[in-house]
């Protein structure tokens, strides 16, 4: 879900929260009250007292909201299927300012499932940021590597950041150009 009005909220207990965008964990304190302003791919991005913070999907309830269900494979799923869902889980992961999933903004240069010597999946995922400064990369690869390790046989995720080749534009989904008005 992603509206242009605001939603209002008030926080029913302390919630651990991240300001947007220089990426400080702080904690909101119960009776808090602000608007959702985006709630995308299971997180909420909220506005308080001037400030924009993200409040992680398992955290849901401290505003109100159901969190997000867990993932399912089905038994003896394939690499194949186990890749679909890394792809899907990649298009939950959402920067707190756009109202665009990583994939689709051309963040994520490559994800592959591997395994590793116990028979657990490994995800590797390489990926860029729009700009190298932002204070919300760290959080954004947590939130990669946090989404991928909910998917079940994989007890890994290898999220690593990088710059080369520098992320333009170009990059983004057709739909991601014209959402953002970057034609």
């Amino acid at each position: 879900m992603y509206s242009r009005s605001s939603e209002p909220v008030r926080f029913e207990r302390d919630c651990a929260a991240v300001l947007v965008p220089q990426g400080d964990a702080v904690t909101l304190p119960a009776g808090s009250v602000g608007y959702i302003t985006q709630a995308l791919g299971g997180s909420y991005t909220v506005f308080v007292e001037g400030n924009l913070f993200r409040i992680a999907g398992q955290d849901a309830d401290a505003i109100g909201k159901e969190p997000v269900e867990p993932l399912e494979l089905p038994p003896g799923a394939s690499d194949e299927t186990v890749e679909q869902l890394v792809w899907k889980q990649l298009r939950t992961c959402f920067d707190p300012e756009i109202p665009i999933n990583v994939v689709d903004l051309g963040l994520v240069y490559e994800a592959v499932v591997t395994h590793r010597e116990d028979g657990q999946r490994l995800v590797e995922v390489k990926m860029t940021l729009t700009a190298p400064g932002c204070g919300m990369g760290e959080i954004l690869v947590d939130d990669v590597r946090n989404k991928l390790e909910l998917i079940p046989t994989v007890a890994e995720a290898d999220v690593e950041l990088v710059f080369d080749p520098p992320w333009n534009r170009n990059m983004m989904s057709e739909a991601a150009r014209l959402e953002t008005g970057m034609l």
